[in-house]
């Protein structure tokens, strides 16, 4: 079961990071980046990035992943094998409002299987966040479409023991030419979530 998206989310609330200008093809393990705009070869996908928001840059993505496969190694005890996962774009205004995207190959074994680890996924998240103390609200999975794909959607609430919201989550996913393809939207800001969904939502999938 992978646990990447997990680790990434985790990690955002354990690190303040500082943002700088990057080269945006350097920060990425498959696809390229052209005039603004993301495409990966694996799976078609093509996005254009919103002006003003920064790369996350691969060290801060290495360092952020590692702070999640500590958390996880604290909560479950396991260690987590992340070596066939692909950063693809990730953007940022600020660190409570965040685009992430990744993909691993994915081969199912009976039909269903993929649905069923995303679902799994679900739980893996709300345990870890427990584990820090927070309160959590989550959404029933939906299918949303994206160029014309389904792809599964469901949506956590991160709050303090106060009741405070910390940050909303949205985590979108679908299997693409054998790949499990995911990407999540970190918010706490109306304006930014809305700019990341119209980047999502008007990105082009090649068929």
């Amino acid at each position: 079961m992978k646990l990447r998206q997990v680790l990434y989310f985790l990690s955002m609330l354990l690190i303040v990071f500082s943002c700088k200008e990057v080269d945006p093809n350097k920060q990425i393990d498959e696809g390229h980046v052209s005039n603004g705009v993301y495409t990966s070869k694996e799976i078609g996908w093509s996005i254009l990035i919103p002006n003003g928001w920064k790369i996350i840059t691969k060290a801060q993505s290495d360092k952020f992943t590692q702070k999640g496969k500590d958390a996880a190694k604290d909560v479950y005890g396991v260690e987590i094998d992340d070596s066939e996962v692909k950063d693809l774009i990730s953007f940022q205004k600020n660190i409570f409002n965040a685009f992430m995207s990744n993909l691993e190959h994915y081969k199912e074994t009976y039909e269903g299987e993929w649905s069923e680890d995303n679902a799994e996924l679900k739980y893996y998240m709300y345990d870890m966040y427990k584990s820090k103390g927070l309160d959590i609200d989550t959404t029933a999975t939906t299918i949303v479409r994206i160029d014309g794909l389904d792809f599964e959607c469901f949506e956590f609430t991160l709050k303090a023991p106060n009741g405070t919201v910390v940050l909303n989550q949205l985590m979108y996913a679908n299997l693409i030419n054998g790949h499990s393809f995911g990407v999540n939207i970190n918010y706490n800001n109306e304006k930014y979530k809305k700019e990341m969904l119209k980047a999502l939502f008007d990105s082009q999938f090649r068929k």
